[in-house]
């Protein structure tokens, strides 16, 4: 018998799955040129909770995976900018890794367009990613710069409520 958490994955996890994969598309899509249906489509039949090369890859939240990906691409001309702004000087964004671009747009995506969503749950999560691909170094980038663009995308979320002593 397998554990009821195996047989119905929280939808956290599969949250956690979808960004994942989100980061994954986004990658490909931007060194191949695949299409975002052409990756969609790819994605949803043969990647989200199926087994490659004897790997077995995670249940994802296809819808969450389709809003991601989807969101990036209709507003990589907004992200984008904001991430260049959050970024440190001599570091323009077309400089950065192509999966740190990725995950960066994602993140960003997520703050702007998923306010139901706890900013620091969102930079946690990519950090997570982050950290999945790269050493530290990557992993506290992407937190600085998602911390940035959350402090100036959320501000009341962000700001701490003067306390009177």
């Amino acid at each position: 018998m397998t554990p009821a958490a195996t047989r119905h994955p929280k939808p956290a996890n599969q949250r956690g799955a979808a960004r994942l994969a989100a980061v994954q598309a986004l990658y490909q899509m931007d060194l191949s040129g695949a299409t975002l249906p052409e990756v969609l489509a790819e994605f949803e039949s043969f990647r989200l909770g199926k087994e490659i090369d004897g790997t077995q890859y995670r249940n994802a939240d296809a819808a969450f995976f389709r809003e991601i990906v989807g969101g990036v691409v209709r507003d990589q001309l907004t992200l984008d900018p904001a991430i260049h702004a959050a970024l440190s000087p001599g570091w323009p964004l077309p400089r950065i890794d192509t999966t740190l671009r990725a995950i960066l747009r994602s993140g960003a995506y997520e703050l702007k367009h998923r306010p139901d969503i706890p900013g620091r749950v969102v930079i946690t999560e990519y950090v997570d990613v982050a950290n999945a691909f790269f050493d530290n170094d990557a992993a506290a980038m992407v937190n600085g710069v998602l911390d940035r663009l959350a402090h100036e995308l959320r501000p009341a979320e962000f700001t701490q409520p003067a306390t009177s002593e």
